[in-house]
C-alpha cells in the first residue's frame, strides 16, 4: 500500500511538473509573439503575416509609400496640372496600420492564440489603408484648376453700324465640376492601385441666348446712315426695306448712337422745343393740320428726336431737319406698322 502511494505521488508530481512546463512554454511562446503579426493578416493589400512589427512596417512602407507619393496628373486638352501628394498633405499612417495588425493578432485568450499557431491557422483579416490628406489643400488646387479651365458662355448679340447688322455668334462655356474633381483627387490620393492620370471633369455651360435664338428677339431693327440719307429696316435681322430720308442739318444733327423706339403716335401734335431756332413758336403745341410739320406718324427715340412723316418731299436726301428723321408719308406709315415699341435704332 505504501509503495502504491509513493508511486502515485511520483506520477502526480511528474504530471504537475509537465503541466507547469507546458504552461510556461505556452506563455513564453505567446510572449515571444507579442510583437508579431498573425498569419493571414494583410494591411492595405500587403501581406504582413508572421512578420515582426518592425519588419511589417518596413514591408508596408516599401509597398505603399512610393506608389502613393507618385504625382497625380490632370489632363484638359493639351494642358497638364500636377498634384504633388506631399503638398496635398498626404500622410500614410504606416505605424498605425501595423499597430492595428498586431493588436488584432492578440485577440482571444492565450490558449486560443496558442492553438491557432500550433495548428497553423490564419486569421484571414484585411485591414484597410489608413492615410490622411489636407482637404483645404485639395480645395485650393481645385479652385486653381477651375480658374485656368473655366470659360464663361457668351450669348449671341447684335453688332450694328449705320448700314448693317451682324450677329456675333454665341459660344458655349466650360466649367470644372469642382465637387467631382475634389472627390476623385481624394480617392486617388489614397488608392495605390489607382491610375495617376485623369481627365479634368467638366460640364458645358449654355449661353443665355444662342445664335439660333437671337433673330426671334429682334422682330425689327432699324439702322440710319446720316451720310447716305438712308434708313434700313431689318426683320429677324434680315434686311427687308431701305428708305430715303432727311436728317438733321449742321448744328442740329440727328443724334448718333444706339436707341430704342419709346414713343409711337398716329397724327401727332408738334411739341415745339424751347430752342432758339423755333423762334416765337418755342414751347407751343401745334395740333395736327397744315401748320404741323410732323405728318402722319411719330416714332420717338431720344430727347425729343424721332422719326416722322413730311410733305416736304424735296428735303429727302439732305440734311434739312432740326434733328429728327424725315420720311415720306407713305413710307412712315408703312414703317410705323412694322416696328413695335422697343425696336432698336442705330444711327451712325
Amino acid at each position: 500500500m505504501r509503495s502504491w502511494l509513493t508511486w502515485s505521488a511520483v506520477v502526480v508530481g511528474t504530471l504537475a511538473v509537465a503541466v507547469n512546463a507546458a504552461a510556461a512554454y505556452v506563455y513564453f511562446d505567446d510572449a515571444s509573439r507579442a510583437h508579431t503579426v498573425a498569419r493571414g493578416v494583410t494591411v492595405a493589400g500587403v501581406e504582413v503575416g508572421d512578420l515582426t512589427e518592425a519588419k511589417a512596417r518596413a514591408r508596408v512602407a516599401r509597398a505603399l509609400v512610393p506608389r502613393l507619393e507618385r504625382p497625380l496628373v490632370l489632363r484638359f486638352g493639351p494642358r497638364r496640372f500636377v498634384v504633388d501628394p506631399q503638398r496635398a498633405g498626404l500622410a500614410v499612417e504606416v505605424d498605425r496600420m501595423v499597430a492595428d495588425a498586431v493588436a488584432l493578432s492578440r485577440r482571444g485568450s492565450l490558449l486560443e492564440r496558442f492553438a491557432r499557431d500550433v495548428r497553423g491557422r490564419s486569421v484571414d483579416v484585411a485591414l484597410p489603408l489608413r492615410a490622411a490628406y489636407s482637404t483645404a489643400a485639395i480645395q485650393r488646387f481645385v479652385r486653381d484648376v477651375a480658374r485656368k479651365v473655366d470659360r464663361p458662355a457668351r450669348s449671341a448679340e447684335v453688332v450694328a453700324n449705320a448700314v448693317a447688322v451682324r450677329v456675333r455668334p454665341s459660344r458655349e462655356g466650360i466649367a470644372v465640376r469642382r465637387d467631382a474633381l475634389a472627390a476623385e483627387l481624394r480617392r486617388r490620393l489614397v488608392d495605390p492601385r489607382a491610375a495617376r492620370t485623369l481627365a479634368v471633369p467638366t460640364r458645358v455651360v449654355r449661353p443665355d441666348v444662342s445664335t439660333a435664338q437671337l433673330p426671334r428677339r429682334y422682330p425689327a431693327f432699324i439702322t440710319v446712315s446720316r451720310g447716305t440719307f438712308s434708313l434700313r429696316l431689318f426683320r429677324r435681322l434680315k434686311l427687308v426695306r431701305t428708305y430715303r430720308i432727311a436728317v438733321g442739318q449742321a448744328g442740329l444733327e440727328t443724334p448718333a448712337g444706339l436707341y430704342k423706339i419709346d414713343d409711337k403716335q398716329v397724327n401727332p401734335s408738334w411739341h415745339v422745343p424751347k430752342s432758339p431756332w423755333a423762334g416765337e413758336l418755342a414751347g407751343r403745341v401745334i395740333p395736327p393740320g397744315p401748320q404741323d410739320p410732323i405728318k402722319a406718324r411719330w416714332m420717338g427715340f431720344y430727347n425729343g428726336a424721332g422719326i416722322h412723316g413730311t410733305d416736304n418731299i424735296g428735303s429727302l436726301g439732305s440734311a434739312a431737319s432740326h434733328g429728327c428723321i424725315r420720311m415720306s408719308i407713305p413710307d412712315v406709315e408703312e414703317l410705323y406698322e412694322l416696328v413695335p415699341y422697343g425696336t432698336p435704332i442705330y444711327i451712325g
